[in-house]
């Protein structure tokens, strides 16, 4: 395990004694009970599942530090369950298998557009995560060469969704490629096997696939990544306003280790996903932009309005637009991270 020296957290450890002035206008008819509880010492759960993802270096962070674990102290019983991909990370968040899990924006649109109750709570990251990714000496050279040709990629995750966009630049759908549903990892194995054409690749497996098997990128667009979203079930967030405000307030205080600390965040991300340390410095240092707020609102949803009517024209959101507009209208609850990054 990666030895990092801790910082001291005052926005979590206050959390628990000082819920009635940070969560008090959050839990609704929940507030007194809420606040009672945390006076007398004890949160409004005892235990608290949450996810930990390769593409969400702040929750790598937030694990090896034991920050949550410092903060709720015995009362409440972390349990770590780690996401291959968002579309995982969201079945995990339908099935209640977790409480709180980190997604790509456009993989909790599209959840939410069909009906799972889950919110954005928190941002950790506006990425460069997803490419087109060909193997050394492809004849792919350019979108437009994907025609009829097999392609791998994840549905329900930023690879899928920036495949999609990615051809409709050219006047394509996903109906004129081969698409091989696969999660990530299966990905790279068949582009490296020679089993598909192109992979819609995701970082840190990306990056690796361009050091050690001379994959290219054959097309990049940052406008077609998603930020990444820390998101919570609307049962949680209605039930233990308290405990979520510490799952939000660690994660600024990764954000801020991780900024002061790129080199050793980078060395965390190349244990965990068992990766060269270069090229988990690539991802750290390139293709993750940690600066940003942490605070969900309109920069994302601007984003994301972009992406609704492929996803609309992809057939893959039951409701059509109406669906996506309603989504986009009840997504984001920026409460907790206001709350956070207001802390001292």
């Amino acid at each position: 395990m990666t030895v990092i020296a801790r910082r001291t957290v005052p926005a979590i450890v206050l959390a628990g004694a000082m819920m009635m002035a940070t969560t008090g206008c959050l839990a609704g008819e929940n507030a007194s009970a809420v606040s009672d509880a945390d006076t007398a010492g004890a949160w409004s759960t005892d235990t608290l599942a949450v996810d930990y993802a390769t593409y969400n270096p702040l929750s790598l962070v937030i694990r090896d530090q034991g920050l949550l674990e410092e903060a709720l102290g015995e009362g409440v019983t972390v349990e770590w369950v780690q996401s291959a991909g968002s579309n995982k990370a969201n079945e995990y968040l339908r099935s209640g298998s977790i409480d709180v899990g980190s997604t790509a924006g456009s993989a909790a649109l599209l959840a939410r557009a069909n009906g799972s109750p889950i919110k954005v709570v928190d941002i950790y990251s506006q990425p460069e995560w997803s490419a087109l990714v060909v193997p050394a000496g492809s004849d792919i050279a350019s979108v437009s060469d994907l025609q009829g040709r097999s392609v791998a990629a994840t549905p329900g995750t930023d690879p899928y969704f920036f495949l999609l966009q990615a051809l409709e630049t050219e006047g394509l759908t996903i109906a004129d490629v081969q698409l091989q549903n696969l999660q990530h990892a299966d990905g790279r194995a068949a582009l490296d096997a020679g089993s598909v054409d192109a992979w819609a690749g995701l970082d840190p497996i990306m990056a690796a696939a361009e050091s050690e098997s001379g994959a290219e990128l054959v097309y990049r667009n940052v406008d077609f990544n998603s930020y990444g979203f820390l998101n919570a079930t609307e049962e949680f967030i209605t039930e233990h306003p308290d405990v979520l405000q510490v799952v939000v307030d660690a994660y600024e205080e990764a954000r801020q280790w991780a900024l002061e600390n790129p080199d050793a965040t980078a060395e965390l991300l190349a244990e965990v996903a068992a990766i060269e340390p270069a090229v988990a410095t690539t991802v750290i240092l390139e293709r993750s932009n940690l600066d940003v707020s942490g605070i969900p609102g309109d920069a994302q949803l601007a984003v994301l309005e972009k992406i609704g009517p492929v996803l609309v024209d992809s057939g893959a959101v039951q409701g059509g637009q109406a669906a996506i507009d309603e989504a986009l209208a009840s997504l984001v609850d920026d409460s907790f991270a206001r709350a956070a990054t207001a802390s001292p």
